[in-house]
């Protein structure tokens, strides 16, 4: 089993910045090929977000199917990083993971639009102040 380490910190990093910047589209574009070449389990992490925020793109464009369909494939990421233990120090406090997972599992099974709004206005901490 891996960890997410200092390692995939860096790797995510510019995905981090894109999803800040609701970027959504260049976040997930960045991230997929690091989500599949990732070796681990770690790739959980990375295919995590990118679910996120392509149902942040689904959520802007007035998509609820498609904004549901993607949640509920995150929370499968959630749990499975959580199954195979790749979760953090690290993770948790650069990436504020736990806030983010918590939101995600928030959002209700066949939910509205309005239960992603504050996850549509959640950010990352900036990778400038990752430590």
């Amino acid at each position: 089993m891996s960890q997410f380490d200092q390692t995939h910190l860096q790797t995510i990093a510019e995905g981090i910045r894109l999803f800040n910047a609701q970027k959504y589209w260049e976040c997930h574009e960045e991230l997929e090929d690091h989500w599949r070449e990732e070796p681990n389990q770690v790739r959980n992490v990375y295919w995590a977000v990118i679910q996120v925020a392509a149902a942040m793109i689904h959520y802007r464009d007035g998509n609820i199917v498609g904004a549901n369909g993607l949640i509920t494939k995150a929370k499968q990421k959630f749990d499975r990083c959580e199954q195979y233990k790749i979760e953090s120090d690290l993770l948790n406090r650069n990436l504020d993971w736990t806030k983010l997972k918590k939101m995600v599992r928030a959002v209700p099974q066949n939910s509205e639009l309005s239960h992603f709004k504050e996850l549509y206005d959640f950010r990352f901490k900036d990778p400038s102040q990752w430590n």
